[in-house]
C-alpha cells in the first residue's frame, strides 16, 4: 500500500486527475473547515455559519465528512438512518438520506464508510454519481471533516477550493493549528488558508492571537493566511448545544450569532468572483483521491 506521503505528493503532482471532470456544471463553492484538535467549535461553526448563509438567500449543502465522530445532525436536531455509504451500497436514494434543515439548508451524512471508498466499484460509484445529479442548485458546499492531521482530513482539504482552519487563543489550539497548517504546506496541497479564531473574550484578543499566529506562519511555512474573523465566547451557544438547537435560530441578536454574520458576509463576497463546482464534481474528485 502506498504510504500516505507519497500519495499525497502524487496527487498534487498529478495534473491529469483534472482532466475529464466537469468543474463547470455548478457554481458551488466548495469549502472545507478543519482544526487541528477537537473540542474547538468547528461543527458548531459549521452548522450556524450554513443556516446563516441559508437566511440570507444562498443555498447551502453541508457534507458532514467527519469519519469517526460527525455530529452535525445532532446540532441540528436530528438523528439520521442512514449516510452515503447506504446510497452507494444499498441502493437508497439521495431523498432516504439527505436530511432538511432550518430554512431549507441540506445535510448529508458521511458516516464511517467514507473510509471505505477504494472497495467500490466502477458501476456502484457511476450509479452513485447519477443520483447526485438531484441535488443541484447549490451556492455553497461545506465538508464538515474531523479534527487532527490524517488522510482522511488531508484528502478533504484537497478536494476542497477554500480551506478554513477554526482554531481558539488557547496554547494547545494554537499549536495544533499550526501542525496541520505545515501539514498542508509540507504536502503542497494548498497555498491558502482563512483562520477563525474562536471563544475570544473580545476583538483585540481575536486579533492578537491571529498575529501571532500568522508570525509563525510567515516564518517557517510557506502559505498565506486570512483572517476570517473571531467568534465571542458567548454562554447561549452552551445552551443551544444543549438543546440540540443552532444558536442562530435561538439567539439570532448574540454577540456569536453577530459574529457569524460578519464571516458569512465575507464569504458571500468571495462566491461572487469564483467559480466552483458542482456536488457531482466534487465527489468525482473524492473517488480519485481515496481510491
Amino acid at each position: 500500500m502506498i504510504d500516505q506521503a507519497q500519495r499525497l505528493r502524487e496527487l498534487v503532482k498529478e495534473k491529469s486527475l483534472h482532466k475529464g471532470l466537469d468543474y463547470n456544471d455548478e457554481k458551488a463553492k466548495i469549502i472545507t473547515v478543519t482544526s487541528g484538535k477537537g473540542g474547538v467549535g468547528k461543527s458548531n461553526f459549521v452548522v450556524n455559519l450554513g443556516i446563516t448563509l441559508q437566511k440570507m438567500g444562498k443555498s447551502v449543502l453541508i457534507f458532514d465528512a467527519d469519519v469517526g465522530m460527525g455530529n452535525d445532525d445532532v446540532l441540528m436536531g436530528f438523528l439520521p438512518k442512514y449516510n452515503i455509504y447506504d446510497i452507494i451500497l444499498y441502493g437508497k436514494e439521495i431523498d432516504d438520506v439527505v436530511i432538511e434543515g432550518p430554512f431549507g439548508i441540506r445535510l448529508l451524512p458521511g458516516g464511517s464508510g467514507l473510509n471505505k471508498i477504494d472497495e467500490i466499484d466502477d458501476n456502484k460509484r457511476k450509479i452513485f454519481l447519477e443520483k447526485l445529479s438531484s441535488l443541484k442548485g447549490f451556492d455553497f458546499i461545506i465538508m464538515d471533516t474531523g479534527a487532527g492531521i490524517n488522510k482522511t482530513v488531508l484528502g478533504f482539504i484537497y478536494c476542497c477550493q477554500e480551506l478554513i482552519v477554526i482554531t481558539t487563543p488557547e496554547p494547545t489550539s494554537l499549536t495544533d493549528a499550526y501542525s496541520l497548517v505545515k501539514a498542508v504546506t509540507h504536502f503542497k496541497i494548498k497555498s491558502t488558508a482563512k483562520v477563525i479564531i474562536n471563544r475570544v473574550l473580545d476583538y483585540k484578543e481575536g486579533d492578537m492571537t491571529f498575529k501571532k499566529f500568522n508570525n509563525a506562519v510567515l516564518k517557517f511555512l510557506n502559505i498565506k493566511l486570512e483572517h476570517l474573523g473571531n467568534i465571542s465566547e458567548d454562554r447561549k451557544l452552551i445552551k443551544a448545544v444543549r438543546n440540540q438547537k443552532p444558536f442562530v435560530i435561538d439567539y439570532p441578536n448574540c454577540e456569536a450569532a453577530q459574529d457569524i454574520k460578519n464571516i458569512a458576509l465575507k464569504l458571500c463576497g468571495d462566491v461572487n468572483s469564483n467559480t466552483g463546482t458542482g456536488i457531482q464534481s466534487l465527489f468525482k474528485k473524492i473517488f480519485s483521491v481515496f481510491s
